[in-house]
């Protein structure tokens, strides 16, 4: 196998999602094995059934994960670790959304959001190292968003989780790289994506009219699509980014830019 990412261990949360599972199905495109991590078990379950099907048994393999509970996360890396014969990258993906300003935001969502955002990259990232301190050259891929270093008016929660992936990506980054660890860290940072998590806004003022609203913030013009998503975290889980760590990605048409 020559793929770019040929002999990677791969270990994704929230990988029933949009996101998730095109980063899945592009990396094992790519030759890498992967477990497939989501609260939705059922969901993964019928993903690895497809990647299996699609590139041979043995390539993907699919495990329930609440990623707010540390014994689900200490369960499930365990048996990664043993189903794939080891875990070199880690993709923090999984994450929600509440919506409200910092007057109508619930506590209970405030807490919802950080627990699902930031403390599965905490929780992952201090448990996966384990495995991955045996299989270098190693990656951390965290999701955090272009709304991490973009504050809006109506999403408290959302902005500083995001924000706090951003930061922490730099913090374990740093960490690795002082314990001599051949382990990088990087934060990726999307705009609005082609995925089920505008469909509120799509049924609220139809497909059409709401994606051609996102559209008119970003410069290039359009929505991204989740492949832009999972090349990129193809190249970071490769080693051709091998000099790359504390870093943060934008995927946001250049709204940034502005």
């Amino acid at each position: 196998m020559t793929g770019r990412v040929a002999g990677k261990k791969v270990f994704i949360t929230g990988a029933a999602g949009g996101l998730g599972s095109a980063m899945a199905r592009a990396l094992v495109a790519d030759g890498a094995v992967v477990s497939l991590a989501d609260i939705n078990h059922v969901g993964v379950q019928d993903l690895a059934a497809e990647l299996n099907t699609g590139f041979g048994e043995g390539r993907a393999f699919a495990f329930p994960l609440d990623v707010t509970k540390e014994d689900q996360w200490i369960y499930a890396l365990e048996e990664a670790d043993a189903a794939m014969g080891g875990i070199s990258v880690l993709v923090n993906n999984a994450g929600i959304s509440r919506g409200g300003d910092i007057e109508q935001l619930s506590l209970d969502d405030w807490r919802l959001v950080m627990s699902v955002n930031v403390d599965s990259v905490f929780l992952g990232t201090k448990h996966a190292l384990r495995y991955m301190r045996q299989n270098q050259p190693g990656s951390i891929v965290n999701v955090s968003s272009i709304a991490g270093l973009i504050a809006a008016h109506n999403s408290p929660a959302y902005n500083a989780s995001k924000a706090a992936v951003w930061l922490l990506s730099k913090g374990i980054a740093l960490h690795c790289a002082k314990q001599g660890l051949d382990i990088r860290s990087n934060s990726i940072h999307p705009t609005f994506i082609d995925t089920p998590i505008l469909d509120p806004l799509r049924q609220r003022f139809g497909k059409q009219e709401a994606e051609a609203k996102l559209a008119r913030q970003i410069p290039l013009g359009r929505i991204g699509e989740p492949a832009d998503v999972a090349n990129l975290v193809v190249y970071l889980a490769s080693d051709e980014s091998r000099f790359m760590t504390g870093a943060e990605l934008k995927l946001d048409g250049g709204i940034s830019a502005m």
